[in-house]
């Protein structure tokens, strides 16, 4: 079990988990449970959110696991997320931005500036949402507050037909290291109390995908289990070492 592995790692730690419906969410959700934190998932989708709790909280017997439905694409809501989560728990040490979204074209030229209204939204303002939102509350953690952006190799090499996606994440990583430098500056000498970091990948799968595909190599992928030991992980690591990194969960091109 991957919680003896690291000895509970997170036992008290209090973390926030937007967009947490889907298979990533679900296998974060299961990871974070089992090294002991207490975690509250938010996500648009009440019935996969509710879903998604049940299933960490049945894996893992004991868990606290919360869901609440939240328009992370309305600031005052996801503000109202965050106080009401430090009030409840005394306090946050962690979100985890998991909202995500494609769209693409089959060339440059044909891209639709629809696609990218709609993942300015997901990708993009959610990030300055929920950054916004939680900032003080990491700040005030001690040391353990974390902010994890999940990022896409395109951000780095973008490619003629995801005009539109690469932007919207090379945008997100923009904002979350700004967060970074805010926890730079803010902590003077004695280094930063909280930590902003961005994980990348290239594409994500999971058991079910496998399950469809039998025959697919998944070549690049990251596994969603792997990515949630990745986020657990950041825990492990003083805020200085991964406040403004970027981890490489696929080769940099």
């Amino acid at each position: 079990m991957h919680a003896e592995a690291h000895g509970g790692s997170l036992d008290g730690a209090v973390i926030a988990v937007a967009g947490a419906a889907g298979p990533s969410g679900r296998a974060v959700l299961l990871r974070l449970a089992e090294a002991g934190a207490t975690v509250v998932a938010a996500d648009a989708d009440p019935a996969r959110l509710a879903e998604a709790v049940d299933a960490a909280r049945y894996a893992h017997g004991g868990a606290t696991v919360l869901g609440d439905t939240v328009d992370l694409l309305d600031l005052g809501a996801t503000r109202a997320w965050a106080d009401k989560t430090e009030k409840e728990f005394g306090r946050v040490d962690g979100l985890v931005h998991l909202v995500g979204g494609w769209r693409g074209s089959p060339s440059f030229t044909e891209t639709d500036l629809k696609d990218w209204d709609f993942l300015e939204k997901l990708l993009i303002r959610t990030v300055q949402h929920t950054s916004l939102a939680f900032h003080d509350a990491l700040l005030r953690s001690g040391g353990r507050g974390r902010y994890a952006l999940i990022s896409q190799v395109g951000a780095h090499k973008p490619q003629a037909g995801n005009a539109a996606y690469n932007a919207g994440k090379a945008a997100a990583e923009a904002w979350t290291l700004a967060m970074a430098d805010s926890f730079r500056k803010l902590g003077g000498e004695d280094g930063p109390q909280a930590a902003a970091a961005i994980l990348v990948i290239k594409a994500l799968v999971h058991d079910a995908m496998r399950a469809e595909r039998p025959t697919a190599k998944f070549a690049g992928f990251t596994d969603v289990k792997d990515l949630a030991d990745e986020i657990a992980g950041l825990w492990d690591r003083p805020a200085r070492e991964v406040n403004g990194q970027r981890l490489w969960l696929t080769p940099a091109p």
